[in-house]
Parts: structure tokens; C-alpha cells; sequence
């Protein structure tokens, strides 16, 4: 009988062991027989105590996975409402959880409970007084911040990783190969290096220039390709789904993706430039989204230079291409055939009420009438100086926004410093050594810290206003050389090549009587300040009557 008294009269303790991952097996830090063999030598130092439980948590991250969804603390907090133990033991406080804004309150409610919080390296979990409140706080403060540290170092260590190049496994892009060039890693094993196949990367700049210049699509450069007697890797057929992978396929850039770390681009993977990679993404939206206004012609096949981008001015229906041969009987007796090949307006044909314009437009005197537009828009761009294109629209913009950046900057440096002030603070009212009470120091810490997180929001949005206008600034430029480029290649390219380039000069082409014309000119012209109003109406009358 006298035994059991001592047995009721100890204290129940429940032990709780936790670590963060799978992997993690340090003997002298958080491996958890190790956490185990403290605690029971922890309990053993106290006769009054005797073990009731022991509770593992594996795998289970305690500042990432918020205490509601952690099943070992739902069952330990049931338990210590139907009064099952006394003490709740860990190695560390740590161990209960990482989180400074879930993690003291869920410690202070098992003391509540009447439940004693120990540590066998931190002592008793008290909260007697405002300086042991304020003291638990910071001690979780300080384990977040730890977590934090400890994920952005992982985070750092993986970006690293792809930032230096390396081949982490998986498939290997069409245009790439794996090789061994010497390299060893911390077993001392060769590892293998990812190259260029220029005889693949051949075939993928073929389809680029395909798509991009040449204007044609998915299907088409398939069957260009089989035509070609050009296979995949397998040796069967590409499809459309794999060219349009390919396009959209930023390996391409000389960048290595893992997950969402994504290198900066290696000269020595590059496949396709930039500024071909951007053409054939913009080329990919504007012909994929029903209703989004094409700025690229439906077919680049055939001798009609505004095939899918030309409209009835009258009704505003598409103008289809049609054909007719007509038969000639020449004086001398020969028939001759003349193809004649015409803009047709579909609501005039097929639904003769809904248009009250004309039918048709022959396509040798409207493609005329464009031609000469063309031209006399590059003459145009040609005659401005990119300088003064580009200080007209950002450089005053530009200059606006950083001096609202640096003062803004300033007033965020002086937040931050006041803030660092309290900060340091803390640690004189935890000794009692600060004229201030905790409460008040609480109250200005949190004034001073709603003030840095407000001036760092300004500071944020100003950089990136400069950052845009900068964006917008190089991006002008790299329009304006752009078409000139255009301009310099548009009398020598094939017709495929000369659509292209005027699908991205005009995104609508409307045609009424007389071939009067009213075109919609590209962003990039409107932002380069080309227009057609220097463009004189007789220049284009002898288009019309030719």
C-alpha cells in the first residue's frame, strides 16, 4: 500500500521527440533515440516524476506545419484536457514548434491547463509575470528565425546548384546530350555534363525560323519536317503537341530549370536567342486564345499579302480569298488562261443583306496599295532618331521616379534603425535594466515596426515603377531595331517572311469602295510615334489605278 502512494503521488510525464525531416539523424543534436535518452535521464533526476508516455513526431516540420494540422499535438492537448499526465517533456522548446505567432500561446495554454512545460535544456516554461510572457516570446522568435535562416540557406544551396549548371537528372531536352568530361562529385564519381547536339539543335532552330519568321504552324512544320525526312530521337514522326513544346521550352534559352530555381542563361547551352525565343511565346497567345485580337495571319501560305487580317470597312466581316480562271481566245487563234485571284467580303456572298459594300478587291491592287504603306512607314521610322524616340517617352520618367526612390529610401533606412533600437531594448527590460515597461516597449516596438513594413511597401512599389519604365525604355529600343531590321529585309524576303513582318506592322486592315482604306497600326509602331498621317493619298492612287 505504501507503494502504491508513491507511485499516485509522481508526477505523469508525457514526452514528445520531434524532427523536421526523414534524413535528419545527427547523434548530438535532434535525432530523436537522442532526444529519448535525455528526457529518460532527465526524468530519472527527478524522483517525483515517473515516464507516462512517449510521443514521436517524424518528418514533421514545426514552423512550417501549423499546430492544428500536427496530430501529435491534437492528441497531447486532448489528453491534458481529460487530465491523463502532469508534465509535458521535450529536448527542446523547439521541439513543440517554430512559430512565433502560434507556438508561446499553445505552450501558455497547457500551463493553463495546469499542465508543467519542461525542457531539458531550457528548465521550466513559466508565466508568472510580463517578463516570462515576454521571454517565451522571443525565445520562439529566435527558433523562427532559425527556421527561416535554415530555408533560405537550402533554398540558396539548390538555386546555387542550378545557377552553376548542373545536370540533376531527367529527361534531356531534343538538341541536348549527356556527356563525361571530368568532372567529379563528393564520391568521386564522374558525373555527366549537359551539351549542345549540334546536329539536333540544327532541327530546333529550323523549327523557330519556321514558326517565327516563316509564319507557319504546329501541323505545318510537321509535315515540313517529315517531308524533310527529319525524325525524333525514336525515329517516328514529330507531332504537333512536341513542336509546341519546343517552342515553348526555355532550355532552349541556355537556362536549367529545377523545380522553380531557374539559372541564368549559359552562353554555351544557348540554342535560340532571346529575342526569337519572345517572338515565338507572343506568337503562341495571340494564336491560341479565341477572341483575342490576331495580330499574326491565319495562313502565311499562298500570294495574298493580308490573308487573315483583312476586313470589309462596310460591314466589318473578314475578306476570304477566292480564285477563278478566265479563258482568252487570242486573235491568233491560241486560248490562254489568266488566274484571278481576289479579297472577297463573306457577308456579301453568303449573306447579301447584312453588307450593302462592295465585293470584292483584286488582290494584286490592294497588296499594292499596302506595299507602298509599308514603304513609306519605314521611310518614316528611318527619318527619327532612336535617341530622341526614347528620351521623348521614359527619360523624364525615369529620372521622376528614382528621386522619389532615394528619399523613399531614406525614410525606411531611418524606420528600420529605430526599429533596431527597441529591438536592442528588449534585452534591458528582460535584466531590468530599461526605464521602460514591457508593455510600453511592446507597443512602441510594434508602432515602429508597422512604420518599416509601411516605408518598405513605398520603397517596393517605386522600384518597381523604375524598374518597368527601364523595361519599357530597352524594350522601345528593341522595337525600334526591330523594324528597322524589317525595313531592311522586307524587298529581299519570300512572301511568307513579308506577311509575317506586316501582320506585326498592322493588326487590322479594313477595305471599303474604291479601295479607301482605314489600317490599325501595330503597339509598337504607336509607341515608336509612327503614323499614317504624312502618308500622301495621291502616293497611293497609283496602286489604286494600276
Amino acid at each position: 500500500m505504501k507503494t502504491m502512494d508513491i507511485v499516485i503521488n509522481k508526477k505523469r510525464v508525457l514526452c514528445l521527440y520531434r524532427v523536421s525531416t526523414l534524413k535528419q539523424v545527427d547523434k548530438d543534436k535532434d535525432d530523436i533515440p537522442m532526444q529519448r535518452q535525455a528526457c529518460h535521464d532527465f526524468i530519472a533526476a527527478h524522483p517525483d516524476w515517473v515516464l507516462y508516455r512517449e510521443i514521436s513526431e517524424k518528418g514533421i516540420s514545426g514552423f512550417k506545419v501549423s499546430a492544428e494540422k500536427r496530430d501529435a499535438i491534437q492528441e497531447i492537448q486532448q489528453e491534458a484536457l481529460e487530465k491523463k499526465f502532469d508534465i509535458l517533456l521535450v529536448f527542446m522548446f523547439d521541439r513543440l514548434g517554430r512559430r512565433d505567432d502560434e507556438t508561446p500561446f499553445i505552450v501558455e495554454w497547457f500551463v493553463q491547463q495546469g499542465i508543467e512545460v519542461w525542457s531539458v535544456k531550457e528548465g521550466e516554461q513559466r508565466f508568472e509575470s510580463h517578463v516570462d510572457k515576454l521571454t517565451n516570446y522571443i525565445r520562439y522568435w529566435q527558433a523562427s528565425g532559425e527556421s527561416i535562416k535554415t530555408s533560405i540557406r537550402t533554398k540558396t544551396r539548390l538555386a546555387q546548384i542550378t545557377q552553376e549548371g548542373r545536370y540533376r537528372g531527367g529527361g534531356v531536352p531534343y538538341g541536348y546530350r549527356l556527356e563525361k568530361q571530368g568532372r567529379l562529385n563528393k564520391r568521386n564519381h564522374e558525373v555527366y555534363e549537359i551539351v549542345i547536339d549540334e546536329q539536333e539543335a540544327k532541327v530546333v532552330r529550323q523549327i523557330f525560323d519556321l514558326y517565327v519568321t516563316k509564319g507557319m504552324g504546329t501541323h505545318r512544320i510537321t509535315t515540313f519536317l517529315t517531308e524533310q525526312g527529319i525524325f525524333n530521337r525514336r525515329g517516328t514522326n514529330f507531332t504537333n503537341c512536341t513542336i509546341l513544346y519546343m517552342l515553348k521550352n526555355r532550355a532552349y534559352l541556355g537556362v536549367i530549370k529545377n523545380g522553380e530555381t531557374e539559372s541564368k542563361i549559359f552562353e554555351h547551352l544557348q540554342i535560340i536567342e532571346p529575342e526569337v525565343f519572345e517572338k515565338a511565346q507572343k506568337l503562341i497567345q495571340q494564336r491560341s486564345k479565341p477572341g483575342v485580337e490576331r495580330r499574326v495571319p491565319l495562313n502565311t501560305k499562298g500570294q495574298a499579302l493580308l490573308s487573315g487580317n483583312v476586313f470589309c470597312g462596310h460591314c466589318g466581316a473578314r475578306l476570304i480569298i477566292t480564285s477563278n480562271v478566265k479563258k482568252y481566245l487570242r486573235k491568233d487563234g491560241e486560248v490562254t488562261f489568266t488566274r484571278r485571284i481576289r479579297y472577297v467580303c463573306y457577308n456579301r456572298t453568303r449573306h447579301k443583306h447584312l453588307c450593302d459594300g462592295q465585293t470584292g478587291y483584286t488582290v494584286r491592287k490592294l497588296d499594292e496599295i499596302i506595299d507602298k504603306v509599308v514603304h513609306k512607314l519605314f521611310e518614316r521610322l528611318n527619318d527619327i532618331p532612336k535617341e530622341q524616340i526614347i528620351a521623348q517617352k521614359y527619360a523624364a520618367q525615369i529620372s521622376e521616379y528614382q528621386a522619389k526612390l532615394t528619399k523613399a529610401r531614406g525614410v525606411m533606412q531611418a524606420n528600420t534603425a529605430e526599429l533596431k533600437e527597441y529591438e536592442a531594448e528588449v534585452i534591458k527590460v528582460i535584466r531590468g535594466k530599461s526605464s521602460l515597461s514591457s508593455e510600453l516597449l511592446n507597443k512602441l516596438y510594434e508602432e515602429a515596426k508597422a512604420q518599416v513594413n509601411a516605408s518598405a511597401k513605398i520603397v517596393q512599389k517605386l522600384e518597381e515603377r523604375v524598374k518597368n519604365s527601364e523595361k519599357l525604355r530597352n524594350k522601345l529600343n528593341d522595337q525600334y531595331d526591330k523594324i528597322t531590321g524589317w525595313s531592311e529585309l522586307y524587298d529581299t524576303c519570300d512572301m511568307e517572311t513579308k506577311k509575317m513582318i506586316i501582320s506585326r506592322l498592322m493588326t487590322t486592315v479594313r477595305v471599303k469602295r474604291d479601295y479607301e482604306l482605314e489600317i490599325d497600326l501595330s503597339v509598337p509602331c504607336e509607341q515608336l510615334g509612327l503614323t499614317l498621317d504624312e502618308i500622301d493619298s495621291s502616293d497611293l492612287q497609283i496602286a489604286k489605278e494600276a
